[in-house]
């Protein structure tokens, strides 16, 4: 599984229009976003670099004024992190990889006067954009990046998916599950504002992505839990842990 989700995460980067490819990296890099999780390199599978290409991966990140970056399993190229470090990259997290399949999936209880259901227009996307920007600290509305790439999602066959309060339509949850290849999604960028957290949305809007990934045609579902008790919620619906993750950059 850890290779499935390692070739995945690679064959995405590698239909970007803007990637690199440098030595045994492939580079994703996005010109109209520039946070960290949205630039990244993701190593061959078995890569041994070199200094020199790890040299010139660094100026690959710094001739598009992108902070050195790589996102990897360890598991499919452990030369990489030594390589990393003696180029003075420090390992930013360490984290578990969970993944669900159709027969582990679990459907949650409902939750009472919250409603799920996919944005297709700009107002929704926009909508769910915002309950994401805000739930991850970020203040005003949402970029234009962010609400990209839920459009994409939708548009590339992933899915979408917001949770509005039935009292007033107000949007309370938001994420997606990203474009499939092979058979695999990545369930990622679920939030949920502040004022309806602890009332099982999250997992029941988890769930629902989930579910709907599958009913269209996916095998596996996989993601990256953000701590300890968001991966205990996960598990609740079915994912379980599958490999770990790392990622390092250079300041």
């Amino acid at each position: 599984m850890d290779v499935d989700v390692q070739n995945y995460v690679r064959t995405l980067t590698l239909r970007t229009p803007d990637h690199v490819r440098v030595g045994p990296f492939t580079v994703r890099y996005n010109p109209n976003w520039a946070i960290p999780p949205a630039n990244y390199a993701i190593p061959d599978h078995g890569a041994e670099p070199t200094t020199e290409e790890v040299n010139a991966l660094i100026a690959v990140f710094r001739e598009r004024d992108r902070q050195p970056r790589l996102e990897f399993l360890p598991s499919c190229a452990p030369e990489v992190e030594p390589a990393l470090l003696a180029a003075g990259f420090t390992v930013e997290r360490r984290a578990p990889l969970l993944a669900c399949t159709p027969e582990s999936l679990i459907a949650p209880a409902p939750v009472d006067g919250v409603s799920l259901t996919e944005p297709s227009d700009e107002a929704g996307y926009t909508a769910a954009a915002g309950v994401q920007h805000l739930a991850y600290g970020e203040s005003g509305d949402p970029t234009d990046g962010e609400i990209a790439w839920l459009r994409g999602v939708n548009e590339g066959g992933g899915v979408a998916g917001l949770a509005t309060d039935d009292k007033d339509g107000t949007p309370v949850a938001a994420g997606g599950c990203s474009v499939p290849a092979d058979g695999l999604s990545e369930l990622c960028g679920l939030a949920v504002a502040s004022s309806h957290r602890r009332r099982g949305i999250g997992a029941a809007l988890s769930a629902y992505l989930t579910a709907t990934a599958f009913d269209r045609g996916c095998r596996v579902i996989w993601l990256e839990p953000g701590d300890a008790d968001i991966e205990r919620i996960y598990a609740g619906i079915g994912y379980r842990r599958v490999g770990d993750k790392t990622d390092m950059s250079l300041q």
